[in-house]
């Protein structure tokens, strides 16, 4: 039912607690787990912060692939720079996701409308399944 499962991730409590579902669900599954780090397209395209953020994303796809690999699963990463919700779309359609696993902010009100939500938007033009998932903080 699902060979690919893609847990896009951004370092947060969110995004870890979604990492724990796509792993138990890709071991059920025999899924390929997959992971996406999407770089904001808004951020400067050079200097030492933008060289510090590329280090710290590629850290955090790194132990999304550890802990996936512990786990017997076979990983893909990628890290990519573009809008974070149209990157997440496009990765489905690209590989053949057949389930996205996303953390959530837990944002309400205002915060909700000024910041937006990827995970909404994800939600709503995803042409697969998509599970999410709020971290215990959050509850």
């Amino acid at each position: 039912m699902y060979d690919g499962i893609l847990v896009p991730t951004d370092g947060s409590q969110g995004a870890k607690a979604a990492l724990e579902h796509g792993i138990e669900i890709a071991s059920k599954w025999d899924a390929t787990l997959h992971t996406l780090y999407v770089v904001d397209a808004h951020l400067g395209r050079s200097g030492p912060l933008l060289e510090t953020l590329r280090d710290e994303k590629r850290q955090t796809v790194r132990d999304v692939e550890v802990a996936g690999t512990q786990a017997d699963l076979t990983v893909v990463t990628e890290i990519v720079e573009g809008n974070t919700h149209e990157e997440i779309l496009d990765y489905v359609t690209r590989y053949g996701i057949d389930m996205v696993i996303m953390g959530t902010h837990g944002r309400t009100g205002l915060d909700r409308v000024v910041m937006g939500s990827v995970t909404e938007r994800v939600v709503r033009r995803s042409p697969v399944p998509v599970l999410t998932v709020r971290s215990e903080e959050q509850n």
